[in-house]
């Protein structure tokens, strides 16, 4: 298996933490009654849960891009060292995402959301040189 796909194993593996992650902060939040019930009145998340919450879907946002990215280097034959560097680049951009996202670490959030993006477009353009 090439690094750019084991990284995108990697990269659901993170997803499945942070959706755990993610649910065990909204389910303090909300209770287990409304959280084990039809939800039929929203409730917005605040706080550590509202991060988290956000988090989760920007790297739902960002792991499609990263998918693409990858099949396209893969399936076109361009794996190397370059593809190989911005794989790993990009998922140690998300790792970092998280906590950083998740204490509001800030301009740190969106800088480390630069390199994930930057890495995903480096995967992209590789085909092509």
């Amino acid at each position: 298996m090439t690094s750019e796909l084991t990284v995108l194993a990697l990269a659901a593996l993170l997803q499945i933490v942070q959706f755990v992650a993610y649910s065990v902060a909204a389910n303090l939040q909300v209770g287990p009654r409304y959280a084990m019930g039809p939800r039929d009145t929203p409730r917005s998340l605040t706080g550590l849960a509202g991060r988290l919450q956000r988090a989760l879907t920007n790297h739902f946002e960002g792991l499609i891009l990263f998918t693409i990215a990858v099949l396209v280097v893969h399936l076109s034959g361009s794996a190397n060292s370059a593809s190989a560097w911005a794989a790993w680049a990009y998922l140690g951009a998300r790792v970092a995402y998280v906590p950083a996202y998740a204490f509001g670490l800030s301009p740190w959030r969106s800088l480390i959301w630069m390199v994930g993006l930057f890495a995903t477009l480096t995967l992209l353009l590789i085909p092509f040189f």
